[in-house]
């Protein structure tokens, strides 16, 4: 059972992957920012480090905690951050040997730019942009990798229908689904250097 390292598992498709992994009892490692939700999660028996996604220190932790054998999974959300605490992420997991990686981004990343309208761009924009930087840079690096860029994201139970696609795709999808198709993609070749956008055609908003 592939261990997982999870950067943003404090709250939204994060945490739904950190309650699979405790449910298929699988090892799990965090970073986490908020200190009693650290201390929370490592008293409950999960592996944390406690520090910063752009702080070069916490992130070795993390990773020399989790081994090599890890496989990361970023879902890290925040504007000013994305690009340079994926990218101290995936410098470090090169350097320090692990060599598989999920990025979390969104429909607009990319090649699928041209699709957004001009309203999302000017709400959206900046964190898109953010988010693109990360996708070139862990696509240029030496780690295996899969992108994963969800619709609208909602807060409700997952209803197994979501869908991923290799074209561009706009709707809805819950966190909950999002972190199953995560799971499943953790060590499904067939998802190598892939980029999926995914959604779930039966949502509305």
């Amino acid at each position: 059972m592939t261990p997982w390292l999870l950067f943003g598992a404090g709250s939204g498709i994060g945490a739904c992957l950190l309650e699979l992994a405790r449910q298929q009892q699988r090892p799990v490692t965090l970073l986490i920012r908020n200190p009693q939700q650290a201390d929370a999660l490592r008293a409950s028996g999960v592996n944390v480090v406690c520090g910063d996604a752009c702080d070069p220190p916490s992130v070795q932790s993390a990773c020399r905690l989790a081994g090599t054998q890890a496989a990361i999974v970023s879902t890290l959300g925040s504007k000013s951050a994305d690009y340079h605490a994926n990218r101290l992420i995936i410098d470090t997991a090169e350097q320090l040997g692990l060599q598989r990686m999920l990025l979390v981004t969104s429909i607009g990343c990319g090649d699928s730019w041209p699709s957004l309208s001009p309203k999302a761009r000017a709400i959206f924009g900046q964190a898109v942009r953010e988010k693109s930087l990360a996708e070139s840079w862990l696509q240029t690096s030496s780690l295996t990798y899969t992108i994963v860029r969800p619709g609208g994201l909602l807060d409700q139970p997952a209803t197994g229908n979501a869908q991923r696609m290799q074209t561009e795709a706009h709707g809805m999808i819950t966190r909950a689904d999002v972190a199953l198709h995560l799971s499943q993609m953790v060590e499904d070749e067939g998802s190598y250097q892939r980029i999926y956008a995914l959604i779930d055609p039966m949502l509305k908003r």
